[in-house]
């Protein structure tokens, strides 16, 4: 049986990327030993920001 986790994750996300993605993938984990879901997971936080500067910028032009 595995271990208990204090914050599990129960959702699972599939996605087809291209042999170019996948390549630009396995560097990055290679560079920063980050899994493939850590990855995606920071990639999420970093377009969140960029959406939410994006709202800013265009509440402030209104």
């Amino acid at each position: 049986m595995g271990r208990m986790r204090e914050n599990p994750r129960y959702n699972v996300i599939s996605m087809r990327i291209s042999d170019e993605e996948r390549e630009r993938l396995q560097q990055i984990m290679e560079t920063t030993s980050m899994s493939v879901s850590d990855i995606m997971r920071e990639a999420m936080e970093l377009f969140t920001v960029r959406l939410e500067k994006g709202r800013e910028a265009d509440q402030k032009a209104a």
